[in-house]
């Protein structure tokens, strides 16, 4: 059967992953899932805030994205996601230079520790939390009142497959993730009456440097890859994608959920 194309539907397919007059607020973004994502976010039209622990790197990505897309499509603003004060100057500067804030993505996150929970220290398993989960708190309250003035907005919580599953070695890393899924849904139910969505992305094994000393060395990663389905690797274009989708009104009625994107590894 020919498909005949509808006009309407042919244009709102083309709008859907619109983000142009958006504004983006990216964190870890100096490199893997973060940087990725705000190449997508701008190649879809939106302007971007680069940001992570040293500006020299913010700079340096927020000047590849202005050659790539047009000078002022990204501004680099540096911040440490323990400092609140750091998270509040980030924000009120992307404000200051672009008028609104649209879409925040909570990327940015740390794992200090790898082994048994019974071996982990006090100090690294508050880092833990406080990285993972109190600093998307604290952005979260900061971008949060200027969303629900304006009655539009998207919340994209990195998470990772780690919060569904239990773990050996990482486990207060995937406690955090789980913490995260539901600060989603929580949010979720307060934010959406004033048309704010809350969602989470939970990757599986990406090649970022999170993930270097595995996808390296090639017996590790060969036998990580015979327990996935599409037998590899994830790429940071790949999360990418989706962080458009959730930010770009295609994913409009879509709120407090985790998105899994993991070859299918936890089928």
């Amino acid at each position: 059967m020919t498909h005949v194309p509808n006009a309407e539907g042919e244009r709102q397919g083309m709008t859907q992953f619109d983000l142009s007059g958006k504004v983006a607020i990216i964190t870890g973004s100096s490199r893997g899932i973060g940087k990725a994502s705000a190449f997508e976010l701008a190649a879809h039209g939106a302007r971007v805030v680069i940001s992570s622990r040293k500006q020299e790197a913010c700079d340096a990505v927020a000047a590849e994205i202005n050659a790539r897309y047009g000078e002022g499509r990204a501004i680099a603003v540096a911040a440490n996601i323990a400092d609140k004060a750091a998270l509040q100057h980030l924000v009120d500067t992307t404000r200051s230079a672009f008028g609104r804030i649209d879409v925040l993505v909570c990327n940015a996150a740390s794992n200090p520790y790898y082994g048994p929970q019974a071996g982990i220290g006090d100090d690294q398993f508050r880092k833990i939390l406080d990285n993972n989960i109190v600093s998307n708190h604290w952005l979260i309250q900061m971008v949060a009142p200027g969303m629900t003035e304006q009655r539009d907005g998207s919340i994209i919580i990195i998470s990772s497959i780690g919060g569904l599953r239990g773990s050996p070695v990482i486990g207060a890393y995937c406690i955090s993730k789980a913490a995260d899924m539901q600060l989603a849904r929580n949010l979720a139910v307060e934010f959406g009456p004033s048309g704010v969505r809350v969602n989470c992305i939970a990757p599986g094994l990406i090649r970022t440097d999170f993930a270097r000393v595995l996808w390296e060395d090639p017996e590790r990663i060969a036998a990580a890859n015979t327990r996935v389905p599409l037998r590899r690797i994830g790429e940071p274009e790949e999360i990418a994608g989706a962080v458009v989708f959730l930010a770009a009104s295609a994913s409009r009625f879509m709120t407090g959920q985790a998105l899994v994107i993991d070859g299918g590894v936890t089928i």
